[in-house]
């Protein structure tokens, strides 16, 4: 098949985004932890997780449109702390749950059936669930004229992990870490290893 402007144009809402969000192949799953300035915590389901540099550590996330209250956004503005928790096979269910239109006042936390937890120095919950956990200190962000949305860069602050999900190079096991993948919004995907290669160098 193929496709063009023309055929974009007609295709249902719905037809179109699920098209468009499985597009790019898989992507990463996250927990992403928030708290209010009242003490309320937030979690949220986020698939745009991005590593940005290992020196300062940085990682990014794309947040849609603000034309609409977004709690997890409001909070790490307010905080400047919150953490991003890997969805593993265990926890998926509860992890698609907090995609759900909860109220501000309501956690989604509760909602799903996961635990925060607090750790370090980190003043956001981690879900105590998940097997890798990253804290975030709130650095930037940059507006996408395009389409609204924002990249919000955080600065690793701590992260916790089991040992032996720690290869002799520096690189996470993420399948021995059980981590999964999602697809497009609602597809999630087990991780397997196929190959391991070497720094590439250019042939001779």
């Amino acid at each position: 098949m193929k496709f063009n402007e023309a055929i974009f144009e007609k295709m249902a809402s719905r037809y179109r985004a699920n098209f468009f969000n499985n597009l790019n192949g898989c992507k990463s799953a996250n927990l992403i932890g928030t708290e209010n300035s009242e003490g309320l915590q937030n979690l949220a389901i986020f698939n745009s997780v991005i590593h940005l540099g290992a020196n300062p550590p940085l990682m990014g996330f794309i947040l849609r449109p603000t034309t609409v209250d977004r709690h997890t956004y409001t909070n790490i503005i307010t905080n400047k702390y919150y953490t991003i928790n890997h969805v593993n096979e265990q926890i998926i269910e509860a992890a698609h749950h907090t995609a759900a239109n909860y109220p501000a006042d309501e956690s989604e936390f509760l909602a799903s059936g996961l635990s925060p937890e607090y750790l370090g120095s980190i003043k956001a919950p981690f879900v105590k669930e998940s097997f890798i956990k990253i804290g975030l200190e709130y650095r930037n962000e940059y507006l996408i004229e395009e389409n609204g949305t924002r990249l919000i860069i955080g600065q690793v602050k701590h992260v916790e992990l089991q040992e032996d999900f720690i290869k002799e190079d520096g690189s996470i096991d993420l399948v021995k870490a059980k981590t999964v993948s999602i697809a497009g919004l609602d597809t999630y995907l087990a991780i397997s290893e196929l190959q391991k290669l070497p720094y590439a160098k250019p042939k001779n």
